[in-house]
């Protein structure tokens, strides 16, 4: 049947896995899409704060206590850490929220990157904004066109702040192999935070069995929205007939298929869609109740 808004599914469904010692359901909560309705990072119109906040609010009543935001998530009138600050604290003892450092947006919204001097900035900020005194999880970003570099500057930099206690934990996103082996030769990684869903490379698949081999949680971006992106669903990609059959078999929607198929590839994968709508939140997190079968796991790739 459907999955409707009205029904209580939550984000324990899924089970749950660890971040270093701080224990997350499998279903937790991206707040990219919080501060404008269409297209991240756009110059579209900012999202209903109001909205937003009733959004976050419903989703730690569903269970989510995993959140995964960033202080360049902001829209002209919209920051994401401060609707979680205004929405949630005081928070929960079991909330973890996890963000990261790495590119920054100017107040224009033009891209940077910093330097390893410049983290222990963008650190601070995101504890400002957020309202805390130390931050739980922190991943390292990588520029795409940074993958062949080495990233020991950065997170030796990062290292430091965890062994001053404004990090509790490292993590590190867009990342490659050779760069995962050569953080944790720096310090512990809980987190790899990477493109990945239906569809994804070979080397995407090692990555992620690698992770879990290593028991370090696989965190991807982008699971539902696919090559749409930053666009979101919609953003050029057709859906497959494949999922569109295995929708049907479960009479549960397309999306709720793309994140069923993620968590079911490995008890490490986390999941973290990000909406702005109530609706689509509840059907989000009812994904973690979807069983596929191997027959139509085979047939979506797995």
């Amino acid at each position: 049947m459907m999955t409707s808004p009205s029904e209580t599914i939550d984000a324990s469904a899924a089970g749950t896995w660890t971040l270093g010692d701080l224990t997350v359901n499998r279903i937790g909560f991206g707040a990219m899409r919080l501060t404008q309705p269409g297209p991240a990072f756009s110059k579209g119109p900012s999202g209903d704060r109001g909205r937003s906040m009733t959004v976050l609010r419903r989703a730690i009543e569903l269970g989510v206590n995993h959140i995964d935001t960033a202080a360049f998530y902001f829209s002209p009138l919209r920051s994401a850490n401060e609707l979680i600050n205004s929405a949630l604290a005081p928070y929960a003892d079991d909330l973890v929220i996890t963000t990261k450092v790495g590119p920054g947006r100017d107040p224009s919204g033009v891209w940077t990157w910093a330097t390893p001097a410049q983290l222990r900035g963008q650190v601070e900020e995101n504890l400002r904004q957020l309202g805390r005194d130390h931050l739980d999880v922190v991943n390292l970003r990588i520029a795409r066109s940074h993958q062949a570099e080495s990233v020991a500057d950065h997170i030796g930099a990062l290292a430091e702040l965890r062994e001053a206690g404004l990090i509790r934990h490292l993590g590190i996103s867009n990342t490659t192999a050779d760069q995962l082996t050569e953080a944790r030769s720096i310090a512990p990684v809980v987190c790899v935070q990477n493109r990945y869903g239906i569809g994804s490379t070979p080397e995407d698949q090692a990555l992620l069995r690698s992770c879990g081999e290593q028991g370090i949680a696989f965190v991807p971006f982008y699971a539902i929205a696919g090559a749409g992106g930053e666009a979101g669903t919609g953003g050029g990609e057709s859906e497959s007939d494949e999922v569109l059959a295995v929708a049907r078999n479960h009479g549960v929607t397309p999306a709720q298929v793309r994140l069923a198929w993620t968590l079911h590839q490995g008890p490490h994968v986390l999941a973290i869609p990000g909406t702005g709508n109530p609706d689509h939140l509840a059907e989000n997190i009812a994904a973690g109740a979807v069983r596929l079968t191997p027959d139509e796991l085979a047939l979506l790739g797995s």
